[in-house]
C-alpha cells in the first residue's frame, strides 16, 4: 500500500542535481584524462610507485593506530562517568571538523625543536629529546589524535546501543571485564569496524595539511602532496595528471570494498549511564586509558590557543591581509555551507519520495564523489578545466573554492539529513497524504520543525570544512585571494610564526563556536516556529 506522499518534483529536482553533479565531476576527470592524452612522450620525473608505497603505508600504520585507540578510548568511556563526562564526549565529536593544520601546528608546539617537550627536556634534564613532530612519526600522530577520536565516538555509539537485557544477563553471570569484552562489547563493535577501517584509511590516504605540514621532506609526501608540488613548485602538469589517475583508481578500489562493509550508524545521541561497574583494576586500566587519551588530544589544542593568544595576536589583528583573509574565509565557508544545504536537500528530499530501489540508488551515487575525487585531485581538474576554458584561474578561485567545498562536505550532509527525512516520509506519509498538503507546506509544517538541530549539525560541519580547507584553496590561491589557512600556511614559509600562532587559534576558537553554536541556533529557530 502507497504511504509516501507523491512529489513528482523532488524526485525531478532530486534528479537534475544528480545528473549536474554527475556533468560536473566527468568534466573535471575528462579535463585530467585531456591533459594526460595530450602530455604523452613528456617525461615526469616523479617516482609515482614510491609515493604510492608511502601513502599506503602511513594510511594503513593510521587505521591500525587510529582503530586501536579508538576501541580503547570507547570502551573507557563507555564505562566511567565523572563531572564533565559529556563535555568530553563532544570534544573528541569535533575532532571531525577540527583543523588537520591546525593540529599539525599544535604537535609542532609541544614536540618541535623548540617545543614545550624539548624545552622542559633542555631545562631538566640539559640536553633536548628531538623532533618527533617531522617525518612518518609526526604524520602518524596527528592522524592518531583526529582519526582515533572519530573512532572512539562512532564505537562508543555502538557499545552505548548493548541491550540492557544483555548486560543484566552478563552481570549476573558474573563475567569479568574480559569475558565482558569478548563476549559482550567486541560483537557490538565488530560489524562497524570494516567501515570505519576504510573511511579512516580513505581519509589518511588523502590527507594533505597534515603531510604538508609534518612530512618533513620528499621521502615522507604523499600522492596529495605530490600532486600539489608538481603544480604549484614544479609546473610539472604531466606529473600531476598521472598522480591524480593514480589516486582516483586506489581510492575507487577502496570505495568499491568499503560500499560492500556494513553502514556506520551517524546516531549521536546522549549516552546510557551504566550500572555494572568493571572490577578495580580494569577500572584503573581505563582511568588511565582516558587520561591519556584526553591529555593526547587537548594538549595540542590547548597550546595553539596559549601561543595564539599572546603577543602575535595583537600585530596580527594590525594586518590588512589578515582582515582580506578572514572576511574571504568567512564569505566562502558561508556559501559553502548554504550551497551544500542546497544540495544536500534536494537530494535527500527526492531521495525520500521515491520507493524505487534503482533511482534511490542513482540518487545517491553523486554524493560519494569527493572520496574517488579527493580535494587536490578536484581542485587540479578544476584547475585544467578554467584554464581550458580560457578563464583566469584566479578571476574563477572564489567559485571553484565553494563548489568544491561543498561537493566535499556534500556526503557528510547527506548523512545528516537524509536519514530523518527518510523517517520523517516513512512514519508521517499517510498523515500527510490525508492532509492533503502541498510539497512546501509539508516541509515548513512537518520537516523544518523536526530537521532543524540536524539542519544546524549540517551547516556547522560544511562552514568548519570550508573554514579549515588548504588542499582546494592551495592550487588557487593568489597573493589577492587567500583564506586563513592559506595565510597560515605562507606565513609558516616565511618563518612569521607569531602570525601562523595566531591564525591557528582563530581558526580553532572559530570552528568550535560554528560547530557548537550553529545547531542550537538553528534548533531554537526551528522550535520558535512550531
Amino acid at each position: 500500500m502507497l504511504t509516501l506522499p507523491v512529489r513528482p518534483a523532488r524526485i525531478a529536482i532530486a534528479i537534475g542535481l544528480a545528473l549536474a553533479i554527475v556533468g560536473l565531476i566527468a568534466l573535471v576527470l575528462w579535463a585530467i584524462l585531456a591533459a594526460a592524452t595530450g602530455s604523452e612522450g613528456t617525461a615526469s620525473r616523479i617516482d609515482i610507485p614510491h609515493l604510492l608505497r608511502m601513502t599506503t603505508l602511513q594510511a594503513s600504520l593510521t587505521t591500525v593506530l587510529s582503530l586501536t585507540v579508538g576501541m580503547a578510548l570507547a570502551w573507557a568511556l563507555n564505562r566511567l562517568r565523572f563531572p564533565g563526562r559529556d563535555l568530553l564526549v563532544g570534544l573528541f565529536a569535533s575532532a571531525i571538523v577540527t583543523p588537520g593544520m591546525v593540529v599539525a601546528f599544535g604537535l609542532l608546539d609541544i614536540w618541535g625543536r623548540n617545543g614545550w617537550i624539548n624545552q622542559a627536556s633542555d631545562a631538566l634534564l640539559g640536553f633536548p629529546l628531538g623532533n618527533p613532530a617531522f617525518g612518518l612519526s609526526g604524520i602518524l600522530l596527528a592522524h592518531v589524535i583526529l582519526d582515533g577520536a572519530f573512532a572512539a565516538r562512532i564505537l562508543l555509539a555502538r557499545l552505548d546501543a548493548i541491550p540492557a537485557e544483555r548486560l543484566k544477563t552478563g552481570q549476573s553471570l558474573g563475567l569479568t571485564a574480559q569475558q565482558r569484552f569478548a563476549i559482550l562489547d567486541w560483537p557490538a563493535m565488530r560489524g562497524t569496524m570494516p567501515g570505519l577501517a576504510a573511511i579512516i584509511f580513505l581519509l589518511a590516504f588523502t590527507s594533505f595539511p597534515i603531510v604538508l605540514l609534518l612530512g618533513g621532506g620528499p621521502g615522507n609526501q604523499t600522492l596529495e602532496v605530490a600532486i600539489y608540488a608538481a603544480v604549484r613548485q614544479d609546473f610539472d602538469l604531466t606529473g600531476a595528471v598521472h598522480l591524480a589517475l593514480t589516486q582516483i583508481a586506489v581510492c575507487s578500489g577502496v570505495i568499491l570494498i568499503a560500499a560492500a562493509l556494513a553502514p556506520i550508524p551517524t546516531s549521536f545521541g546522549a549516552s546510557i549511564a551504566p550500572t555494572w561497574r568493571d572490577r578495580p583494576l580494569a577500572r584503573v586500566l581505563q582511568t588511565l586509558i582516558l587520561l591519556t587519551c584526553s591529555i593526547g588530544f587537548v594538549l595540542p589544542l590547548a597550546s595553539v590557543l596559549v601561543d595564539g593568544l599572546g603577543t602575535g595576536m595583537g600585530s596580527l589583528l594590525t594586518q590588512s591581509t589578515f582582515w582580506q583573509a578572514a572576511l574571504s574565509s568567512l564569505l566562502i565557508g558561508t556559501a559553502s555551507a548554504i550551497l551544500t544545504l542546497a544540495l544536500a536537500l534536494g537530494l535527500a528530499l527526492g531521495r525520500a519520495a521515491t520507493d524505487h530501489g534503482i533511482l534511490r540508488t542513482l540518487l545517491g551515487m553523486p554524493v560519494f564523489a569527493y572520496l574517488a575525487v579527493p580535494a587536490v585531485v578536484l581542485s587540479l581538474g578544476f584547475f585544467l578545466l578554467v584554464r581550458n576554458l580560457g578563464v583566469a584561474p584566479a578571476a574563477a578561485a572564489p567559485f571553484v573554492v565553494i563548489l568544491a567545498n561543498s561537493l566535499l562536505a556534500l556526503p557528510f550532509a547527506i548523512a545528516t539529513l537524509g536519514p530523518p527525512l527518510e523517517a520523517i516520509a516513512r512514519t508521517r506519509g499517510k498523515l500527510i497524504r490525508s492532509l492533503d498538503l502541498s510539497g512546501w507546506r509539508q516541509f515548513i509544517t512537518v520537516e523544518y520543525p523536526l530537521l532543524g538541530k540536524d539542519i544546524g549539525v549540517m551547516l556547522a560541519l560544511a562552514f568548519c570544512f570550508s573554514l579549515g580547507d588548504l588542499g582546494v584553496v592551495a592550487l588557487f590561491g593568489t597573493q589577492d585571494f587567500q583564506t586563513l589557512p592559506l595565510m597560515m600556511f605562507r606565513a609558516l614559509g616565511s618563518y612569521r610564526s607569531n602570525d601562523a600562532a595566531a591564525i591557528a587559534a582563530i581558526l580553532l576558537v572559530g570552528t568550535i563556536i560554528a560547530f557548537v553554536g550553529l545547531p542550537r541556533l538553528f534548533s531554537r529557530i526551528a522550535n520558535a516556529a512550531r
